[in-house]
């Protein structure tokens, strides 16, 4: 988590499933990615899109952890399927999964010093796995691999990493607000809020 204070550990990430407020912010953000990965996105190729789809999730795995990140990812996948109206394809739900839980673990062990630092590769390494690789392999499968996989990655590796610099970039000013930063540090420590 990249606010709290209490002791970062999978079992204290796994208590704000019973936090009303994370898990009020959680399904906002469940509805944000899917409603913007599904109607305001700009599709590129048929496998490649541009959108901030996955910003949500990253969100969510960065602010609180793995579990609650990987529970974004999969709700958001079924909300946008369900939105437009097409079966989920289990590959590319396993792909917005692992963007939220690794979003989590790398912001929950990695570079804590220096957040900045924490957050793109917390988002980097989110989009590496479940964006580039995940969902690359899905999307191949599901179009019967009509288009190379080497095709696919020529188009997505550069616009994720575009879309991750974006992605970083509101990240990092949103948290250096402090007023919304000491918001979100109540509501992780048990929603105490005055």
């Amino acid at each position: 988590m990249y606010t709290t204070q209490s002791k970062n550990t999978p079992i204290n990430n796994l208590k704000l499933f019973g936090n009303v407020r994370v898990l009020i912010i959680a399904a906002l953000l469940t509805a944000l990615s899917g409603a913007v990965g599904k109607v305001f996105s700009i599709d590129v190729m048929p496998f490649a899109r541009i959108g901030i789809e996955n910003l949500p999730i990253v969100l969510a795995g960065i602010w609180f952890g793995p579990f609650v990140g990987a529970a974004v990812g999969f709700g958001a996948d079924y909300f946008g399927c369900f939105l437009k109206g097409y079966p989920p394809n289990p590959v590319t739900t396993l792909g917005f999964v692992s963007i939220g839980l690794v979003s989590g673990l790398v912001s929950m062990y990695l570079f804590k010093k220096n957040k900045t630092l924490t957050i793109i590769l917390a988002d980097l390494a989110a989009h590496i796995v479940g964006s580039m690789i995940i969902k690359t392999i899905g999307l191949y499968y599901l179009f019967g691999g009509q288009y190379p996989i080497t095709l696919m990655l020529m188009w997505r590796v550069p616009l994720y990493i575009g879309i991750v610099i974006v992605e970083s970039t509101l990240i990092i000013l949103l948290m250096k607000n402090k007023a919304f930063s000491q918001q979100l540090e109540k509501i992780c420590n048990h929603g105490k809020l005055r």
